[in-house]
């Protein structure tokens, strides 16, 4: 049985790999990505693998059993190199793909959901059994913040008072792997989130906190926020999208209280302070 991981060399990817390795022998394990020599550190085979050449990908997935397609990072190529690969493994025999989408697709404002939802779609009709991980959001795309924040002296957003369930990256890799390891996950879609909810006020109160410094938290409107990433030096397509995903937090799109994620992994998922910690060192 091996396990073909895609994106390995991405930030979840690598994690995924380390978590993988503690539960089943390395040799069974497969990097899937564009540059081989990027993953020599990760210590399993590594395979050419690129979602925008889709006449090599089944070669590329020969004698693969168990796939995890992580979703990939063209916001808008999406779907169309997700189809790529989901095809390729059609013809290759996987008897079993793992997907990371997006928690509450199917209903989220997101403007990331429809892709997420086309994909979904596509494993549908795909024939090949397989398993939904809707990840929550990662608490590290709010935490890369916070030294910019303790420099500027506030934390700016535009999520209101909108409650977000996170967990780190760690923790939703650690669930791909208890998935990919063990037995009672075909057909099921699993919605992933932090056990806790915390809302921007609330971070910028344990950043305050663990710093000792005041650092409150400024809610601008979406607008304002894009414009503030702009000045920061972000492309105006990338700024506008991060201040709409603060727009769904408002609304409730990153919360969820069923605590599915840690139910899987077998314990709490990272706190909210642990999380800062680890930014500010």
């Amino acid at each position: 049985m091996k396990i073909g991981i895609t994106g390995a060399t991405g930030q979840l990817g690598r994690l995924v790999v380390e978590k993988l390795k503690q539960r089943v022998n390395a040799e069974k394990l497969v990097a899937l990505v564009r540059s081989p020599e990027k993953a020599a550190d990760l210590g399993i085979e590594a395979i050419t693998f690129d979602y925008t050449k889709p006449e090599t990908l089944a070669a590329g997935l020969q004698g693969i059993d168990y796939l995890l397609l992580i979703s990939g990072n063209e916001v808008g190529q999406r779907k169309v190199q997700h189809e790529n690969v989901i095809n390729a493994a059609r013809q290759a025999g996987i008897q079993w793909i793992v997907y990371t989408s997006l928690l509450h697709a199917d209903r989220s404002s997101l403007s990331l959901a429809a892709e997420h939802i086309q994909t979904e779609e596509l494993l549908k009709t795909s024939g090949i059994p397989h398993t939904i991980l809707r990840n929550g959001w990662y608490t590290e795309n709010y935490t890369a913040s916070i030294p910019g924040a303790v420099g500027a002296g506030a934390f700016v957003g535009s999520a209101g008072e909108g409650k977000i369930s996170s967990a780190s990256r760690a923790d939703y890799a650690e669930a791909a792997a208890v998935v990919l390891s063990s037995e009672g996950h075909i057909g099921k879609v699993y919605e992933l989130a932090g056990d806790e909810a915390y809302t921007l006020k609330d971070l910028a109160a344990e950043i305050s906190k663990q710093t000792g410094q005041d650092i409150p938290y400024n809610n601008l409107s979406e607008q304002e926020y894009a414009g503030v990433l702009t000045s920061l030096g972000l492309p105006e397509t990338l700024a506008q999208a991060i201040a709409s995903w603060d727009i769904g937090a408002s609304k409730g799109d990153l919360f969820d209280d069923q605590k599915v994620l840690s139910g899987l992994i077998g314990h709490p998922t990272t706190s909210l302070g642990a999380s800062v910690e680890e930014a500010l060192a």
